[in-house]
C-alpha cells in the first residue's frame, strides 16, 4: 500500500493526540470556560476514551490506526452546537459503554450477566433521553443477527437491565405518591410529529447532517467493496453500526424533533465507517477525497462556531 498523506495521517501515533489538542481547543471556543461546560466535557471526554476501547477490544481496523477516535472527536466537534447539553453527552457516554459490553457478548448466548450490565447502559441512557429505546428492538434484532448472543435468557437478562433504572426511581415515587414524573419523562416516546415540520433545524444542523451522511455512504460503500478482507466477526460488528445509523436517519427523516439525540447516535456509527475508509484505503483518489473532507469539516466546524 502506497504511503499517501491520507495512510501517513491515518497510520501515525501522533494523529490522535494532535486531535486531541484541537478537540480541546473547540471546546474551548465553544464556551469551555466563560460558559462553564465542564460536566459535558468531562462526560465527552470518557465518551472519547470509551471510543477508543471500543476500536482496540474489537480491533475494528486491521491495520494499526486510531482513525476511529479521531473521527469520532472530529465529526463532534464539526456538531460543536451539541455541546451545552448535558442531557445529550451523558447519554452518548452511556450508549458507547453499551456497545462495548454488547460486542463483548459476541457468540455467547449464556452471557447473561455482560447483556445485563449492557442493557443497564441503554438503560442509564434512556433516563437522560428516553427516546433511545426507540432503538431497542433493533438491538434485540442485531443481538440475535449480528453478535448472535441471543437466547431466551439473555432476552430476559436485557429487559431486566433496562428496567433496573425504572426500579429504582418507581421505589421513589411509590414512596411520593407521585408518579407524574416518571410519566412527564416518558412521554416524548409518544410524541409523534405529524405533519413532519423540519423548520427548526438550522442551516448548520443540516449542513453537518449532510457531511455525516456523506461519511456514512461513503463508509459503507467502501466496507461493502472491501470487506472481503476482514473477518466474519468484525463484517457482523460493522453491520450492527451500518443498521443503528440507518435507523437513526430513518427516524430524523420521520420525526426530525428528535434532531439533537439521533445526530448524537449517527457520529457514533458512522465514525468507525469513515476511519475504516480512511485507514484502509490508499489511491490518488481517496487521497484527494481525505483533504476535500477534511476541509470541509473545517468549513463546517468554523461556521457551527460562528452561527452559535
Amino acid at each position: 500500500m502506497r504511503k499517501l498523506v491520507q495512510n501517513i495521517v491515518a497510520g501515525s501515533r501522533l494523529t490522535l493526540p494532535v486531535t486531541i489538542v484541537y478537540t480541546i481547543c473547540i471546546w474551548i471556543l465553544s464556551g469551555l470556560f466563560t460558559t462553564n461546560l465542564w460536566l459535558q466535557f468531562a462526560c465527552f471526554g470518557i465518551t472519547s476514551y470509551l471510543m477508543m476501547m471500543l476500536n482496540n477490544q474489537n480491533a475494528l481496523i486491521r491495520i494499526f490506526s486510531r482513525m476511529v477516535s479521531c473521527a469520532f472527536l472530529v465529526l463532534s466537534c464539526a456538531a460543536s452546537f451539541l455541546f451545552i447539553d448535558v442531557r445529550g453527552t451523558i447519554m452518548q457516554m452511556f450508549v458507547v459503554a453499551a456497545y462495548i459490553l454488547l460486542f463483548q457478548t459476541y457468540q455467547d448466548r449464556e452471557a447473561v450477566g455482560i447483556t445485563y450490565y449492557g442493557y443497564l447502559m441503554l438503560g442509564l441512557a434512556s433516563l437522560a433521553n428516553p427516546c433511545i429505546l426507540y432503538f431497542v428492538p433493533l438491538i434485540w434484532l442485531l443481538t440475535a443477527t449480528n453478535l448472535l448472543s441471543l437466547s431466551w435468557r439473555t432476552w430476559l437478562s436485557s429487559l431486566f437491565g433496562l428496567l433496573t433504572p425504572y426500579w429504582f426511581i418507581a421505589a421513589w415515587l411509590v414512596y411520593q405518591h407521585d408518579f407524574s414524573p416518571l410519566v412527564s419523562h416518558l412521554s416524548p416516546l409518544l410524541d409523534f410529529q405529524f405533519p413532519i415540520r423540519y423548520d427548526h433545524l438550522s442551516t448548520g444542523f443540516m449542513m453537518t447532517l449532510g457531511l455525516i451522511a456523506v461519511c456514512f455512504l461513503t463508509g459503507v460503500t467502501h466496507f461493502i467493496r472491501k470487506s472481503s478482507y476482514d473477518s466474519i466477526r468484525i463484517r457482523l460488528l460493522y453491520g450492527f453500526f451500518i443498521w443503528m445509523d440507518l435507523f437513526a436517519f430513518a427516524l430524523m427523516c420521520f420525526q426530525p424533533q428528535h434532531d439533537d439525540m439521533l445526530l448524537r447516535i449517527m457520529i457514533i456509527n458512522t465514525a468507525p465507517l469513515i476511519a475504516h475508509f480512511l485507514a484502509l484505503t490508499s489511491t490518488k483518489i481517496t487521497n484527494a477525497a481525505f483533504f476535500v473532507l477534511t476541509g470541509v469539516i473545517l468549513f463546517i466546524t468554523v461556521y457551527n462556531l460562528w452561527s452559535t
